[in-house]
């Protein structure tokens, strides 16, 4: 049967009104009041009445007029676009259209879909039903206003265009902008893109326009680029919108190519361009960049154009790179301020360490929201400041703030910081009881800090409680597992991955191989490492070819580690020569040794670790002059040792205060003052240091280098110990402390 509008004997202008609905009931005339029924006589009301009855009788027994209908002449219709958007009014004016049987009809069902999803989109569900069960005959119009209010779901939108395709009407422009904002996934968005081709509508601008973005949304760069090219004419929203979406997806170096040709093409930069390319300028953290694009803003744009928005964007790019003098004149300078002025402030001072300035801006702010915590919780949790950390929190939810999970992972960070377990238990805590166990995110934090803090069976404990597990939260329990050496179990824990349909990503292979070089896995090593392709779909990584010529490193086959070494695609890392070069060292392999430390001198001649290396090997074979070699060339080259730094482990005879392990550099710290070492450690540690006067170590001296056995080298450790806790308490002197900044000696090698 055809539609209302094919069956309208009226001209283009007023079917242009029946799509208009809305448009069309503001410049009508609106009919004349009526009088209300209580205020007329009786005789009028129960004439009134009998009209109304035969009126209604008379509109439900003849066919709908369109040339009445187009005209809004029928009461019902009237009163529905006068109607507010209340639910009782409308829900009586519903009611009274379906006792009259005007909802079969195709334009009344217009002006209801059009009023329930367009006009007040809160009836969009009274709008759904209407569309199913009451629209025998619905026209394209009525078709492009559901699929528009089905757009958030692409299943049902989906649906609909078929039923669309099955009917005799044509979709156009609007049917397919609908049926883009439905889409979810790029298959869906190309075959739209398809159906576009063949309805001959790729012309339409702002169809191209809502193509290139759906491409920029999904990933796909390269097709919003070809059309973004293939356009006849470029204007400003197609420029803006490319903008948009470099900047999303971390193109920033295209989005100032582009921004270049804008410039040279005379297209005009607005406000939308200009955040686009100061977020890139932030993301690159260039400052030269980004005061470019802040001369251009200023030259190109005036005052009345320059907003809030903008204002905000200026001070993210500058605070991003860290030019805080830059962004506080900015906000300084700026009119108007919101909570995201005010946070974007708070937070750049966070980042840079500058926690007083960031505070004191905190509490300036005029209103504190749930951002304005996280941000400053976060920048004393970067510091490591876990007491403050607790004090703002308590402060928090003295201010009826209430946490969220970015909070939670702040205060788990702030426990990994602090470094002991009794924090990162409270914390533990916390989250158990405001977020459960079940969230993978969570879970994946607790595991990282039970891990860190030196627990793995909590980790574990966490990691099993946990019920949707997810790629993240596997790796990081494999990456705890292997760097707690329970390399075998961590090999277990991925074959279980796989099991569970979890599929591996690159970083969960790193940790596997890390694990299979900590537990001298070869065999199992070199299947991961050979299949990673074929099984994972995945192409080995710098840090993947490193865990494997460390492996090999490890296991003694210092000549395949060498050659895979060199056979890396891209360029080797400083860390893979280093594996190579600590392996020779332990096998006493000066000729591989020799190779890798050229090669690792190649590539960083700055640094000191291949030289000491190079020099320890010499010197434990017995070639004094080859070390003395090392040690000038040192020298001549300006390369220093760093300064050692120190860490005393626990005992049950020295706590700590406040429960930091204090880390010593070569002046060794003042926290040493806070331990408190027992009545028997100190007296025999005491007795042992006055037997042994003012003797110095000389080791250091070329004529004294002798090679110490590994039980003496503990014993100088355990020795060095021991004076720390003495030159706590101010029982020895530095001058015995000449030479006590040795780290715990580590096996196999030799102390020059």
């Amino acid at each position: 049967m055809p539609s209302a509008t094919e069956r309208s004997p009226l001209g283009g202008a007023d079917r242009r009104r029946l799509r208009g609905g809305a448009t069309l009931a503001r410049t009508r005339a609106a009919p004349t009041a009526r009088i209300p029924s209580s205020l007329q006589p009786c005789n009028t009301r129960a004439h009134s009445a009998t009209s109304a009855m035969a009126t209604a009788a008379a509109t439900a027994a003849r066919p709908w007029d369109p040339t009445v209908s187009l005209r809004l002449d029928h009461p019902a219709v009237v009163l529905l676009e006068r109607c507010r958007g209340g639910a009782r009014p409308f829900k009586a004016i519903l009611a009274h259209m379906l006792r009259l049987g005007l909802a079969f009809e195709t334009f009344p069902m217009s002006r209801l879909l059009y009023f329930a999803t367009v006009a007040f989109p809160q009836h969009t569900r009274e709008g759904l039903l209407l569309f199913e069960h009451f629209t025998p005959r619905p026209n394209l119009y009525i078709y492009n206003l559901v699929l528009a209010a089905l757009s958030p779901s692409q299943s049902r939108s989906v649906a609909l265009y078929k039923s669309i395709l099955a009917s005799p009407a044509a979709p156009d422009e609007r049917t397919f902008l609908a049926l883009l904002r439905s889409v979810e996934c790029p298959s869906v968005g190309k075959q739209v893109h398809a159906h576009v081709l063949v309805n001959g509508l790729q012309s339409r601008v702002y169809l191209r326009n809502s193509l290139i973005k759906m491409y920029l949304d999904a990933g796909d760069v390269g097709t919003a680029e070809a059309l973004f090219r293939c356009a006849p004419v470029l204007d400003t929203v197609s420029c803006n919108i490319m903008l948009s979406g470099y900047a999303k997806g971390g193109f920033s170096l295209k989005a100032l190519q582009l921004f270049r040709g804008m410039a040279s093409r005379g297209i005009g930069v607005d406000q939308y361009a200009a955040v686009a390319l100061l977020s890139c300028c932030g993301r690159l953290k260039n400052t030269l960049l980004g005061r470019s694009v802040h001369a251009a803003v200023l030259r190109r744009m005036g005052l009345a154009d320059r907003g809030l928005v903008l204002s905000n964007a200026l001070l993210d790019m500058y605070a991003k790179c860290g030019e805080m003098n830059t962004a506080l004149r900015v906000f300084a300078e700026a009119w108007e301020k919101d909570d995201i002025s005010w946070n974007t402030i708070i937070s750049g001072f966070a980042d840079a360490g500058m926690l007083d300035l960031a505070r004191k801006f905190f509490f300036d702010a005029p209103c504190r929201d749930l951002i304005s915590w996280n941000v400053l919780l976060a920048g004393y949790a970067r510091c490591r400041e876990f007491a403050v950390v607790v004090e703002l929190f308590n402060a928090m939810i003295a201010s009826c703030i209430k946490p969220d999970m970015v909070t939670a992972l702040t205060l788990i960070s702030a426990a990994i910081g602090k470094g002991e377990l009794n924090p990162g238990k409270s914390v533990h805590g916390w989250v158990v009881k405001e977020h459960g166990t079940q969230d993978a995110f969570l879970a994946s934090a607790l595991v990282d800090m039970y891990c860190k803090c030196g627990n793995v069976n909590l980790a574990y404990a966490v990691f099993e409680k946990a019920l949707d597990k997810d790629v993240t939260l596997w790796t990081v329990m494999i990456s705890g597992l292997a760097f707690h050496g329970h390399g075998t179990k961590a090999l277990d824990l991925f074959w279980n991955m796989q099991k569970e349909g979890v599929a591996p990503n690159g970083v969960t292979l790193v940790a596997v191989l890390s694990a299979c070089s900590h537990a001298g896995l070869l065999d199992e090593g070199c299947k991961i490492f050979d299949t990673m392709k074929q099984s994972f779909n995945i192409e080995p990584g710098i840090e993947h070819f490193g865990c494997m010529v460390d492996l090999l490193a490890r296991s003694g086959r210092l000549s395949d580690a060498v050659g895979l070494a060199r056979t890396v695609p891209m360029k080797p890392s400083r860390s893979i020569w280093g594996s190579i070069l600590s392996a020779s060292s332990a096998c006493q392999n000066t000729e591989v040794a020799e190779i890798a430390s050229e090669e690792l001198l190649r590539l960083e001649p700055t640094e000191e670790g291949g030289y000491v290396l190079l020099s320890n090997l010499y010197a434990a074979g017995g070639h004094w002059n080859y070390s003395d070699k090392v040690r000038e060339t040192m020298d001549r080259r300006g390369v220093r040792k760093a300064a050692v730094i120190a860490q005393l482990p626990k005992s049950p005879h020295c706590q700590d205060d406040d429960g930091f392990d204090s880390l010593l550099d070569g002046g060794w710290c003042t926290g040493m003052s806070r331990l408190k070492p027992s009545s028997k450690v100190l007296q025999v540690a005491a007795c042992r240091a006055g037997s042994e006067g003012e003797q110095k170590h000389h080791a250091t001296l070329p004529e004294q280098r002798s090679i110490v056995s590994e039980d003496e080298k503990w014993i100088q450790w355990l020795d060095h110990r021991r004076r720390m806790c003495l030159l706590s308490v101010g029982v020895v002197g530095d001058t015995q402390m000449s030479n006590s900044n040795q780290p715990p000696p580590a096996k196999q090698t030799l102390c020059i």
